[in-house]
């Protein structure tokens, strides 16, 4: 019997705040080296303690929502979740239940050229609870309460999703958008944000919702989201073919074993027992202020790459890389800045088109190289973009070879001098192109390679490249190799 797949997603963000959601505790994000430094009376809920909401977390929520076509209400309140854990100091979570800040938007991703479109069914704004920790051979629970209060944004989609491949794409996609904003870091591997999948089979020809759902937790990299994905659904449909029942539960990701297990049965709204949280008044915002808020949005990654792609004539899966990271996007807009007035007052000599495809070339080749040995990015990088388009007019315009150029790059990436002339001239690496200089050069390689030349004469086109190995060898790979050719080509005539 074939079963058909639905899928929905609920994603975590912890929000890159100065300080906690409802107290002025430092937002440490939960990474603190040492437990329990990052807290007060407010976030650990002593008796008598009151919440103040962190007006930057609610705009920070409320900027994703725009970002993601979704609706801001402009009438909202906080609610109270009730449940118990070790790590929930309160008893309960300060939440939202049915006036969430962002209601009904959409993300489209693209897969192999087709796009596509799912919706997302509201952005609410939450506090994160503490972290208990399990000891090794011990027989206690120990909580770290730096976290608990950290500002949490969660999304739901609908239930949309028939694969894992889409699902990764979304959550990729979604936290690109994130960091553009520059609302959260969104590091999966360190907790700040936070994948649960829900998903259940149906028989084809029913109802896609009618199935059993399981929610799956623990998913901590992108790669995982899709392998809990695969996992679960050959589960499911394993039990199902089996003749079995499947309970709705809670089932966590089990890294190193590739499999879900069960954690616990489901609990359902009504067992969270929601209620408007009486600490904290309800929210009003007007139209005026959405606009405000709106105004405050960057270019967002789609829009990004639609204008690197026509504004600067790169390939697109160029683009897709530099416009992958913010950061770099910036960086690679300042660089072609400099490099358009270069070619403009005549600096370069080469058309912008073929400057731009070169800077791009050695960003995505050596930069990202030097970047994944050192543990790097390019907020780290000591190469200004002034200096990084003077190395580029450098080798657009043939004054290095490609093996000089890579020993620049190299030298301006460990900081320092980095300006690129300076580096050529210390290192003695300036390309030879003097004709009068190249042609005394030719002349004694032509008079010690007699049988070379012979062999090009009688018509092995090999021997030209061998003389013209010989005269970079004689110059130490410095000639510069069209002027050689040019030489050689007249001089063999």
């Amino acid at each position: 019997m074939k079963y058909n797949v639905t899928i929905g997603m609920e994603i975590h963000a912890e929000l890159k705040t100065g300080s906690k959601m409802f107290c002025s505790c430092k937002n440490g994000l939960g990474l603190e080296k040492t437990p329990n430094v990052n807290i007060c009376p407010v976030c650990t809920a002593q008796p008598g303690t009151l919440p103040v909401p962190n007006r930057k977390a609610i705009e920070a929520v409320q900027r994703v929502g725009l970002a993601l076509g979704c609706t801001l209400r402009l009438q909202s309140k906080f609610d109270r979740k009730n449940y118990f854990y070790p790590d929930i100091p309160k008893g309960y979570q300060i939440s939202q239940y049915d006036e969430p800040f962002c209601e009904h938007g959409v993300m489209e991703i693209e897969d192999d050229g087709i796009k596509k479109s799912f919706r997302i069914t509201r952005i609410h704004l939450e506090e994160d609870t503490g972290k208990s920790m399990h000891p090794t051979g011990e027989h206690f629970t120990l909580v770290d309460f730096n976290r608990a209060g950290v500002p949490l944004m969660e999304l739901v989609t609908e239930a949309d999703f028939t694969n894992g491949k889409d699902v990764r794409l979304f959550c990729q996609k979604l936290r690109q958008t994130l960091r553009y904003l520059e609302v959260s870091d969104a590091d999966m591997e360190k907790g700040q944000m936070r994948c649960e999948v829900n998903i259940s089979l149906y028989k084809e020809g029913s109802d896609r919702l009618s199935g059993t759902k399981s929610e799956i937790k623990n998913i901590n990299s992108f790669r995982s989201v899709e392998r809990s994905i695969e996992y679960e659904i050959l589960r499911q449909t394993g039990v199902l073919e089996a003749g079995g029942t499947l309970v709705q539960e809670t089932r966590g990701w089990d890294e190193a074993k590739g499999i879900t297990v069960s954690q616990r049965k489901k609990e359902s709204a009504h067992d969270y027992r929601y209620f408007p949280e009486p600490d904290i008044p309800p929210f009003s915002f007007t139209e005026e202020y959405v606009e405000k808020l709106r105004s405050t949005l960057p270019e967002l990654p789609d829009a990004k790459f639609k204008r690197f792609v026509s504004e600067y004539g790169l390939p697109e899966a160029d683009v897709v890389t530099l416009t992958e990271d913010h950061h770099l996007a910036n960086y690679f807009e300042a660089v072609a800045s400099e490099l358009g007035e270069k070619v403009e007052s005549k600096e370069i000599t080469v058309p912008l088109e073929r400057a731009l495809k070169l800077a791009s070339n050695y960003i995505l080749t050596e930069l990202r190289k030097y970047f994944a040995e050192n543990g790097e990015d390019i907020t780290t990088i000591k190469i200004t973009p002034e200096n990084y388009a003077e190395f580029i007019g450098i080798v657009a315009d043939g004054k290095i070879n490609s093996s000089a150029a890579q020993t620049v790059l190299a030298e301006m990436y460990k900081g320092g001098d980095n300006d690129p002339s300076h580096i050529i001239e210390r290192l003695n690496l300036a390309q030879m192109s003097d004709s009068s200089e190249l042609e005394a050069i030719v002349d004694t390689v032509l008079v010690s390679n007699e049988k070379s030349v012979l062999d090009f004469r009688s018509g092995k086109q090999n021997a030209f490249q061998f003389l013209i190995g010989q005269i970079m060898k004689e110059t130490r790979g410095k000639a510069n190799p069209k002027v050689v050719a040019d030489i050689l080509t007249e001089k063999l005539k």
